[in-house]
C-alpha cells in the first residue's frame, strides 16, 4: 500500500513536470514594433539663478537678495496672473584660496538663489529672458519644453508600438505559413520623453529668439504570439 501511493505521487509530479514544459515551449513568433508621437509643445519652463559674492556671507546674501527681488519683480511684471514661480534652490558657501603649502584660507562668500519659471504662453519666454538678465540674474540654466497631458502621449505612442509589433508578428506567421492562435506575452522596452531644450544667447542689444519645437515620445513593445500549422 505505501508503495502504491509513492508510485501515485511520482505519476502525478511526472504529469504536472510534463503539462510544465509543453506550457513553457509553446511553438510561438516574437516580433517588436516601435513608434514615435510628436506634438507641439505647450508649455515652458526655465530656471534663473543669481549668483552673487562678497567678503562676508552678509554681504552675499544681501545682494543676493536684493538682486532676487529684483528679478521676481520683473517676472511678475510680464507673468501678471499667469504662470508659476519659486525657488527651487538657496546656497550660501565659503569660497576658499589655497597658498603654497598652506591650509585653504576663506576668502570670501557665494551666494545662489535659483527661481524655475513655468509658463503655457510661449510667445512671452524671449520677454522673459531679456527681463530678468537686465534686472540681476546672471544663471540661466537652458529652457525645458513640454505638454499639459504627457500620459495621453505615452498611450498614444505605446499604443501604435504594439499594433505595429503585432503587424510585424502576423507578416512572419503569414509568410511561415502557420496560424495565430493565441498571445504568449507582450512588454514594453520602455518610453523615451526627448525634451527639447534650448541654450541662451543673445546678441547685445537683440531680443533673444526662442523656437519652442516639438515634444516627441518614443516608444518600443515586443510581443510573442502562439502558432499552430
Amino acid at each position: 500500500m505505501f508503495r502504491m501511493r509513492i508510485s501515485l505521487v511520482l505519476l502525478l509530479f511526472n504529469a504536472l513536470a510534463l503539462a510544465q514544459t509543453s506550457t513553457t515551449c509553446r511553438p510561438g513568433v516574437t516580433a517588436s514594433g516601435e513608434a514615435a508621437v510628436s506634438v507641439p509643445a505647450e508649455q515652458a519652463r526655465l530656471n534663473v539663478g543669481v549668483v552673487t559674492q562678497a567678503a562676508t556671507a552678509e554681504d552675499a546674501g544681501a545682494q543676493n537678495a536684493t538682486q532676487t527681488a529684483s528679478v521676481i519683480s520683473s517676472l511678475r511684471a510680464i507673468l501678471g496672473g499667469s504662470g508659476d514661480i519659486h525657488t527651487i534652490s538657496y546656497t550660501l558657501n565659503p569660497t576658499y584660496h589655497t597658498p603654497d603649502g598652506a591650509a585653504p584660507m576663506i576668502v570670501g562668500y557665494s551666494a545662489s538663489n535659483t527661481l524655475q519659471v513655468s509658463i503655457d504662453d510661449l510667445t512671452l519666454v524671449g520677454r522673459i529672458l531679456d527681463a530678468v538678465t537686465q534686472n540681476g540674474a546672471n544663471n540661466i540654466n537652458g529652457i525645458t519644453f513640454g505638454v499639459h497631458d504627457e500620459d495621453k502621449l505615452r498611450l498614444t505612442a505605446l499604443k501604435a508600438a504594439t499594433q505595429q509589433a503585432r503587424a510585424n508578428a502576423e507578416a512572419i506567421t503569414a509568410a511561415l505559413g502557420v496560424r495565430v492562435v493565441g498571445l504568449q506575452s507582450a512588454e514594453t522596452g520602455g518610453l523615451q520623453v526627448p525634451r527639447p531644450m534650448m541654450a541662451v544667447a543673445r546678441a547685445q542689444g537683440a531680443p533673444t529668439p526662442v523656437e519652442p519645437g516639438a515634444v516627441e515620445v518614443h516608444a518600443h513593445v515586443q510581443v510573442t504570439l502562439d502558432v499552430a500549422p
